[in-house]
């Protein structure tokens, strides 16, 4: 439990919540001298962690998420430009959630996106946000239907950006 309070006290200044299109710039800077890896999000990744947040989702009640494609490719662009920028923001280099969701033509009524940067897998950081209050509230929050995570990895080469979007269409 002892290393669980340090953990908590260290994540908490490497995640950021948000709903809507507000910014949370919180976090460590980035700094490298390789380039920043971008991935496109596989639809088996995407499905495992809808799965993951389905089943944290389920416990508490609430609907299963669909896992998106749409949203997939919007969480992933974030996380690339979060490691390409070399810090955690919910405002990207052009927009907010709600506007990189719109890009990829997807019609929300609502989004909320919770992020991380550190040394974490996916499984992790499911599991951070899940334990903290504000993340918590995104994956629970019962008008969502949808769901995409994103990754890349920064200059570092060690620090790992994730982008999750929660979505419900209009």
């Amino acid at each position: 439990m002892a290393q669980t309070g340090s953990i908590a006290v260290v994540l908490s200044f490497l995640l950021g919540a948000c709903v809507g299109g507000g910014d949370a710039s919180s976090g460590p800077q980035v700094t490298g001298t390789s380039a920043p890896r971008c991935e496109t999000t596989s639809g088996r990744t995407n499905a495992e962690a809808a799965s993951a947040t389905n089943a944290i989702r389920g416990a508490n009640g609430l609907n299963a998420l669909r896992a998106d494609p749409r949203l997939a490719q919007a969480a992933a662009r974030q996380a690339c430009d979060m490691a390409k920028r070399g810090r955690m923001t919910h405002r990207g280099a052009t927009s907010g959630p709600m506007q990189r969701v719109k890009a990829q033509g997807y019609a929300p009524r609502i989004v909320a996106e919770n992020i991380a940067a550190g040394p974490f897998t996916m499984q992790s950081a499911l599991q951070v946000w899940s334990g903290s209050r504000g993340h918590a509230a995104n994956i629970l929050n019962p008008q969502m239907r949808d769901f995409g995570i994103g990754r890349a990895v920064g200059a570092d080469g060690k620090t790992v950006f994730w982008s999750a979007v929660y979505a419900a269409p209009r």
